[in-house]
C-alpha cells in the first residue's frame, strides 16, 4: 500500500501551515485534527476552542492563500446535542450540549458561510461512534489514554485495564445506559473517499451523517464484548459523565443515496472482533 509523505506540524503554527500548503498545493484537504473527549471539553473548554476552532481557522486561512477550495471536515454527531428525533437526520438543528460539540458546530457554521460566499465547497461528515480496527491488523487505536467504549472493553478483556467503567445507568433508555450508533472505521474511511470524489467531480457543499442507523446501549456493547472475547472482565458502574446525551443514532439514508455509500461491516460483533484482534497484538502498557 502506498502512503503520502508525513509532515508533522501544528494547526496553531500559521507559518508551518503556509509552508506545507505551498509545498504540496493539494486539490483538497481532509481535516481530522481535533480534541475529541467530551468530559475533558466540559472541564477545559478553552483548550477545545483554541485547538478545534482557532486551529481550523488557521487551516482555512492557509487554504485560501494557496487557492485550495475543497475540504472534507470531520464533524460529529455531538452537534445535535439531545435530538428531538431519533434516528436524527442532517436537517435537525445543531444544539450541542458540550463544548466539544459546540466547537464542531462553530466550524460547520464557518464552512457554511464560506460556501455561501463562493469561497469554498466542503463536505462535513458527522461521525457517530467510530470503533473497530483495520481487519488486517495494521492500524488500530494506539493511545494509552483512549476513551472509546469498545477500545476500553477490549483492553479490559486483555487484562490491560483492571475493569471497564460504565458511566450512568439511569438514562431514559430501555436498560438505563446510553445508546450509540457504532460505525466501523473502515466504512468511515470509505465515506471519506466517496466524499472526496464527490467534491472533485463538482459536487456542491453538503453534510452527511456517518452511522448505520442502528443503536446499541452500553450494556449491550459490554455483553457482546464479553461474548466475542470470551472474557468475563470486571465492570464498574459509576455516575453519569457531563455532556453525554441519552441516545444518538444516525439517519444515514442521505449518504447512502447521494454518495452511494454501502457499508460492509455493519455488525457489532464484527466491529468488536476487529478491535479485539488488534488489541491482542499490542503489548501491555
Amino acid at each position: 500500500m502506498l502512503y503520502g509523505e508525513l509532515v508533522e506540524g501544528d494547526l496553531l503554527d500559521g507559518k508551518r501551515l503556509k509552508e506545507v500548503m505551498e509545498s504540496f498545493c493539494p486539490a483538497a484537504v481532509m481535516h481530522f485534527a481535533a480534541h475529541i473527549v467530551v468530559p475533558e471539553s466540559v472541564a477545559q473548554p478553552l483548550k477545545y476552542y483554541i485547538n478545534n476552532v482557532q486551529g481550523t481557522l488557521n487551516l482555512l486561512a492557509a487554504m485560501k492563500r494557496s487557492g485550495v477550495k475543497k475540504m472534507i471536515f470531520s464533524s460529529s454527531a455531538a452537534v445535535y446535542g439531545v435530538p428531538e428525533l431519533v434516528p436524527v437526520p442532517e436537517a435537525a438543528p445543531m444544539q450541542p450540549i458540550n463544548p466539544y460539540g459546540q466547537t464542531k458546530a462553530v466550524v460547520e457554521q464557518v464552512l457554511q458561510d464560506l460556501s455561501a460566499a463562493k469561497e469554498m465547497d466542503y463536505v462535513s461528515l458527522r461521525y457517530f461512534n467510530v470503533a473497530g480496527a483495520d481487519r488486517d491488523g495494521r492500524i488500530g487505536e494506539g493511545k494509552e489514554d483512549a476513551t472509546h467504549l469498545i477500545t476500553l472493553a477490549t483492553r479490559a478483556a486483555a487484562g490491560k485495564r483492571p475493569f471497564l467503567s460504565v458511566f450512568g445507568t439511569d438514562y431514559p433508555t430501555p436498560d438505563g445506559t446510553c445508546i450509540r450508533d457504532y460505525i466501523h472505521v473502515e466504512d468511515l474511511a470509505e465515506a471519506h473517499i466517496l466524499a472526496l470524489e464527490y467534491l472533485l467531480q463538482g459536487g456542491s457543499s453538503a453534510v452527511f451523517n456517518c452511522g448505520y442507523g442502528r443503536g446499541y446501549s452500553v450494556l449491550e456493547v459490554v455483553r457482546t464484548a464479553k461474548e466475542v472475547t470470551g472474557v468475563d472482565f470486571p465492570v464498574k458502574y459509576e455516575g453519569r459523565r457531563p455532556g453525554d446525551p441519552p441516545a444518538l443514532i444516525a439517519d444515514a439514508r442521505k449518504i447512502r443515496r447521494e454518495l452511494k455509500w454501502e457499508p460492509r461491516y455493519d455488525d457489532l460483533k464484527t466491529i468488536i472482533s476487529s478491535a479485539w484482534e488488534w488489541e491482542k497484538k499490542r503489548r501491555t502498557f
